[in-house]
Formats: structure tokens, sequence, C-alpha cells
């Protein structure tokens, strides 16, 4: 288990590195919204910068569904949160952005719940089969939840619904790619049928367009260093609540060790809610070192 959750670090890693690069390019490319969705989307694939980023994304996505296949979702979910301290150092540094003290204390408590999490493992975990009208549920309450943030004018024009929005259907993706993958292994016949014929895999995809959607507008709205470790915490936290849920992921009879996996997911919302009351726009001109760079034609 340990390899596998390993492989969910270098996973957040490379989505890391991937969302730098799209965020490079958030003040050279128009937002997303209405009608213009579709050819928005179409303009943004056409620039190499940002479509690089999707790919390295793509890879890191990759190693997530292999870690996921393996491990239980609501570890997997916490120790994908690594990628949020690579981030916040690249933004300081290319972006000109700053972390304040209270946004510093919620990477802390991140890490601090990896931790945990890392000491714990020695005593294992169980995990039951999908209950699916749970996840259905989960998804439904998880999406009026995502609509009341937009129908906030304050969180819309600060970029943070955009964010959270954008959290909650990664997260939910991250529950579709477990139920996807339990359902393949269990199947019989040709793999590109199993894959085909199951509707979590068209679940999957959706919530992960609808999320990059979102998060690359929040891009241009708000600081990357609010916004990513935001929308990180939570796609990892639907996981670990929906892991519990659907998946009968229990906490293991140790006491010490349920004790220890109980702060480090309790940490991940603590943290997620500093980083949420830490919102700041963006100033009308930035003063990053990429994007005083010339845009890429």
């Amino acid at each position: 288990m340990l390899l596998y959750l390993l492989l969910a670090v270098a996973a957040s890693t490379l989505l890391a590195i991937g969302l730098l690069m799209m965020k490079s390019r958030a003040a050279f490319l128009p937002a997303a919204r209405g009608f213009a969705i579709v050819s928005t989307v179409f303009t943004w694939l056409r620039d190499p910068v940002w479509l690089g980023g999707m790919l390295v994304q793509t890879a890191g996505w990759s190693l997530y569904v292999t870690a996921v296949s393996h491990a239980p979702v609501s570890m997997v979910a916490v120790m994908m949160q690594g990628g949020i301290a690579l981030f916040v150092l690249c933004s300081a540094f290319f972006f000109g952005e700053r972390a304040r003290l209270v946004e510093w204390v919620g990477i802390a408590a991140i890490v601090c719940g990896m931790i945990l999490l890392s000491v714990s493992l020695s005593a294992g975990t169980s995990q039951g089969e999908i209950d699916n009208r749970r996840v259905i549920f989960l998804s439904v309450v998880l999406g009026l939840v995502a609509v009341a943030g937009f129908a906030r004018r304050d969180l819309a024009r600060s970029g943070v619904a955009q964010a959270v929005g954008s959290g909650i259907a990664f997260g939910l993706a991250g529950l579709y790619t477990k139920a996807t993958t339990d359902a393949v292994a269990a199947g019989s016949g040709a793999l590109v049928i199993l894959i085909i014929a199951n509707p979590w895999v068209y679940a999957m995809m959706a919530a992960n367009i609808s999320g990059m959607i979102m998060l690359q507008n929040s891009f241009q709205q708000a600081r990357a260093i609010i916004t990513m470790p935001l929308s990180s915490a939570l796609s990892n936290l639907v996981p670990i609540a929906g892991g519990m849920l659907a998946f009968g992921e229990n906490l293991p009879k140790d006491h010490v060790a349920a004790m220890m996996r109980v702060a480090a997911f309790s940490l991940t919302i603590v943290a997620s809610t500093m980083l949420a009351a830490s919102q700041e726009s963006l100033p009308a001109s930035g003063d990053s070192l990429l994007e005083k760079a010339d845009p890429i034609s």
C-alpha cells in the first residue's frame, strides 16, 4: 500500500506542475462563460503552454488512477494534498504571490495530516463494495452546494465559488474513478466493453471537464496561491467523506491509529476552511514574472 500512496504523491506533484502551466496563461486566455464555453475551451487547447499543462495533468491523473485502484480512496485523497506545497512555492516565485500567516497555517495543517496518515498505515483499513445510491445522493447534495456558492455574488466575483465548484467536481471525479476501477475489476469480458458499458466512466469525464473549466476561470479572478489549495483540499475532502459513506472504508480497530486518521481528515477540513476565508481577488494588473512575458501566439 505504501508504494501506491507514494504514487499518489507523484501524481499530486505532476498535477501541481500542470496547473502552474495552465495558470501562467490565465492572463492571456478568455474565460469560459455562457454559450461560449465550448469555443473558449478550444481556444485554450490551441495554446501550447496550456495544452502542455493539460498533458502533464493527464500523466498525473494516470498515476492517481493506478494508486486509487489499489489503495483506499480516502487515504489516497489525503496523500494527494502534497502538491499544494509545491504549487504555493512556485506561485510565490513565478507569479509574485505571497501567502499570509493564516494561509501558511493552512498549508502546515495539510502537511501534518499527511504525516499522521502515514504513521497510521500499519493499522490498515477495510473497504466494502460501492453503494450506488449513496454516491448519487452525495453527488446531488454536493452539486447543490456548488450552485449555492455561485448564487453568492461576492464569492462568484472573487473566484472562490469557481474554486469551490472545481474542488467538488474533481472530488466527485475521484469517487467515480474508484467506482469505475472496482466495476471493471469485478466484471468479466473484454476490457473495452466493460469500460464503455460503465456509466461511472461518463460521470467521471463530465466531472473532470467541468472541474477543469471552473478552475481555469478561478485562476483568472483570484490568486492562484488561494484557489488551487482550496480546490485541491475540497477535491480530496469529497473522496474522504465519500469513501466512508459509499465504499465502507471504516477506521482501523486500533484506537491510536483511528485517532490519527480522524485527525488527518479533520486537519484537511480545517485547512480548506481557512483557505476559503482568506480569499482575495487579483489586482487589476499583475506583476508576476510569467504574466509580464509576451503572450504566445
